[in-house]
């Protein structure tokens, strides 16, 4: 069992689980049993917090979580998200208040549930003023649909607005040895205020682990073939960065995936990195990290070993960072 941390007033294990995985984005969805074995499982090691969206699967998502908690609600925190809209033109944000409480039953129902634990929104709409938004989120809480709110990949300025109306209680947003921006002033800002952080995608989605050589091998339809790093020449280039890890690793026993994201663990009693997996296996591959301790020096050298600016390409392409960030 893994111990527990704070998020704001929330606690929660010390690791979370992604489940965006199990229904969308990455591959295919070929075997739900085994995605609800892997929460389950996740439950037995002490992985409380379960990171879900209404995006994930056009819903589908969190009615898999849904089945998978249904018997065993009160020990999970579920988180999920409202704000990303996908239509003919591509991907946007919305942030209305009609729009918040509406997504808001709906996932309820979705999920099967009366509250939700943690309520994000996933993306900042910039047509609606962050006042509106989190208004409607306040409301939500003084209904006893949601217990606490937070916020995804936003600017510290708009956390500072959003907190001023309603306690942020977590900033999601992405953050592992390839993707450190939120490093200065966000996670300043944060920390001021006593936010906690949630990192997506500790493990570079997967790239860190090494999984990952070649775009090719990546199933049709996986959005990892759309996102520079994966490019060809960029990925080449990349895979330097893993192999320095893996040599690192090796001296202790452990995987490069394991490294990479015990040093996203290792950043703060109130970081709670939400690795994703719909593999029994590699949930517990993950769990292992939060148990692996990590001296300055551990940490100095897998920062020379993984420097932010040898990174080659950008988070998104273009289309997708107007609205995800860069």
């Amino acid at each position: 069992m893994i111990g527990t941390r704070k998020l704001g007033a929330l606690e929660v294990g010390a690791q979370g689980l992604g489940c965006m995985g199990m229904s969308s984005a990455y591959g295919v969805r070929d075997n739900d049993g085994e995605s609800v074995a892997t929460v389950h499982r996740a439950l037995e090691l002490g992985v409380t917090l379960l990171d879900t969206a209404n995006v994930y699967g056009a819903g589908e998502n969190e009615k898999l979580v849904g089945k998978a908690i249904a018997d065993r609600r009160d020990q999970v925190v579920l988180a999920t998200k409202f704000g990303i809209v996908h239509t003919d033109a591509g991907m946007t944000a919305r942030g209305d208040a009609a729009y918040v409480k509406q997504c808001c039953d709906e996932s309820l129902q979705r999920l099967g549930i009366d509250h939700i634990d943690l309520y994000y929104q996933h993306r900042v709409d910039p047509n609606v003023p962050i006042e509106e938004t989190w208004g409607a989120l306040a409301e939500l809480v003084e209904a006893g649909k949601i217990r606490y709110a937070g916020i995804s990949e936003a600017g510290a300025e708009t956390i500072r607005r959003a907190h001023a109306v309603h306690p942020v209680t977590a900033l999601q947003s992405e953050w592992s040895l390839w993707t450190r921006g939120i490093e200065d002033e966000i996670l300043g800002t944060c920390r001021e205020l006593g936010i906690g952080i949630v990192p997506f995608s500790p493990l570079g989605r997967g790239f860190l682990t090494g999984a990952v050589t070649s775009v090719q091998e990546l199933p049709e339809g996986d959005m990892r073939r759309g996102l520079p790093r994966f490019a060809e020449d960029n990925l080449a280039r990349n895979m330097a960065i893993v192999e320095a890890l893996r040599a690192l690793a090796a001296d202790k026993g452990v995987t490069a995936g394991q490294l990479a994201l015990a040093w996203v663990q290792a950043k703060g009693a109130d970081v709670v990195p939400i690795p994703g997996t719909k593999r029994r296996k590699y949930l517990e591959e993950n769990v292992g990290a939060a148990e692996l301790e990590l001296s300055e020096e551990d940490i100095a050298a897998i920062e020379k070993a993984a420097p932010a600016e040898a990174v080659a390409g950008e988070r998104y392409p273009e289309a997708l960072a107007r609205v995800t960030g860069k």
